[in-house]
């Protein structure tokens, strides 16, 4: 065990180590890990052309089951300057369908990307604050839209391309 005498320095040299590996990515197997291109590179072909399929919740109201949802990206495209990213999305919310292109930041929590919205006005929609990690073709988060606000949470799948019919 360690003395008390030990427990201040452990805790510092905790809070100077733990943030260097933070944004390293995963190794998995021994491999070397992906460079951040690399990760760029991967989250563009995976969130291009296809839609995320899955359901929110409310807060406050939980004796409520969860609600579907589906989102449409047609491009994903990593704009040169910082984490800004440009994502062309359909959205489908309540009766609202639109089609809009949205710059938002996505951050690295290692080798996995998470969307970052922070009083985002998306035209014909509202504002918008959410927080969502992408991870193996599945995405989880938060959502806040005014005073509401709750989870969300599916899959990301391909869109299919639709064959031309012989004629």
């Amino acid at each position: 065990m360690f003395s008390r005498s030990w427990a201040a320095p452990l805790a510092v040299l905790c809070c100077l180590v733990i943030p260097a590996f933070a944004d390293e990515p995963a190794k998995k197997d021994g491999a070397s890990a992906p460079s951040r291109e690399e990760l760029i590179k991967k989250l563009e072909d995976d969130l291009t052309n296809v839609k995320l399929i899955g359901q929110f919740t409310v807060t406050g109201r939980e004796d409520r089951a969860p609600k579907p949802e589906e989102y449409t990206i047609t491009s994903a495209i990593k704009l040169p300057d910082g984490d800004v990213w440009l994502l062309k999305a359909r959205i489908k919310y309540g009766d609202k369908d639109v089609t809009v292109p949205i710059p938002l930041e996505i951050k690295w929590a290692g080798d996995t990307p998470v969307i970052t919205l922070t009083n985002l006005a998306i035209p014909g929609l509202g504002t918008f604050t959410s927080r969502v990690v992408i991870y193996d073709n599945q995405y989880a988060g938060t959502w806040q839209h005014g005073k509401v606000g709750g989870n969300l949470f599916g899959r990301i799948e391909k869109v299919k391309e639709e064959k031309a019919e012989a004629k």
